[in-house]
C-alpha cells in the first residue's frame, strides 16, 4: 500500500540547499527537470512525538549516522559548524544550518534502528 515517503524542505534559497545535499553530502539524485533535483533518502523511520501545545504539531528533520563525532568532523572540512555534541536517551545529538534552509538535527542512535526491520 505505501511504497515510500516523500520528504520536502522549503528552502528560501532551494540551489544553495540542493547544491548542499548533493555536493557535501553526497546524496544521489534524478533531475525531475530543469534542474530540479530529486535526492535519494537515506532509509528512514518514522517517530511520533507528544506535541508542546494542544493542536499545534510540528515536523523536524533529523539525519542518523554511525559516528557523529566523524561526522561532524566530515562536515566542518566543508566549512559546516555543528552545535556541540549532546547525550540524549535515544543517542548522541547536534544540529547543522542547512545552508538556504535552516536547521537540521543529526544524530548517532542509541536504539536499534526502525530500518532494520523486515518489512
Amino acid at each position: 500500500m505505501i511504497i515510500g515517503a516523500h520528504t520536502i524542505l522549503f528552502a528560501h534559497d532551494p540551489d544553495r540547499t540542493r547544491a548542499f545535499l548533493r555536493d557535501v553530502l553526497g546524496l544521489p539524485h534524478v533531475d525531475a527537470g530543469g534542474g530540479w533535483l530529486i535526492f535519494r533518502s537515506p532509509p528512514a523511520e518514522l517517530a511520533v512525538h507528544p506535541a508542546d501545545a494542544a493542536g499545534s504539531g510540528r515536523q523536524e528533520l533529523y539525519l542518523m549516522c554511525d559516528d557523529v563525532e566523524a561526522t561532524v568532523a566530515r562536515l566542518a572540512d566543508h566549512g559546516v559548524a555543528c552545535a556541540p555534541v549532546h547525550t540524549e536517551r535515544w543517542g548522541l545529538a547536534t544540529t547543522f544550518e542547512l545552508p538556504g534552509a535552516g536547521p537540521v538535527g543529526l544524530y548517532e542512535p542509541r536504539h536499534p534502528p526502525a530500518f532494520d526491520l523486515p518489512p
